[in-house]
């Protein structure tokens, strides 16, 4: 399982190239999904569960229709750690 020690950073800076389509914001790694309808949306939702219990890293969520937002962050260190990368890295092998 990947670490919950703070990302240096340059660590932060290679999340660009390493995750080009999620975003920093503060102290949270964020991306907006869109799917063609609520099932598809719903489907993927219950992938990253999967995967979250796996890591046992469960991130802040929503859903509206056809769109799922993520945060993910380690809220016990306050700050992004290897753990969040490992999980965004999870959800994008979903797609």
């Amino acid at each position: 399982m990947a670490d919950q020690i703070p990302l240096t950073s340059d660590e932060r800076a290679a999340l660009g190239q390493r995750l080009p389509d999620w975003e920093i914001e503060g102290q949270k790694l964020c991306r907006t999904f869109l799917f063609a309808n609520f099932g598809e949306a719903w489907t993927f939702m219950e992938q990253v569960a999967v995967e979250a219990e796996k890591l046992q890293h469960h991130p802040d969520w929503s859903n509206s229709w056809n769109r799922v937002t993520i945060a993910v962050t380690t809220h016990s260190i306050g700050s992004l750690t290897r753990l969040d990368v490992a999980f965004a890295e999870a959800v994008q092998k979903l797609l």
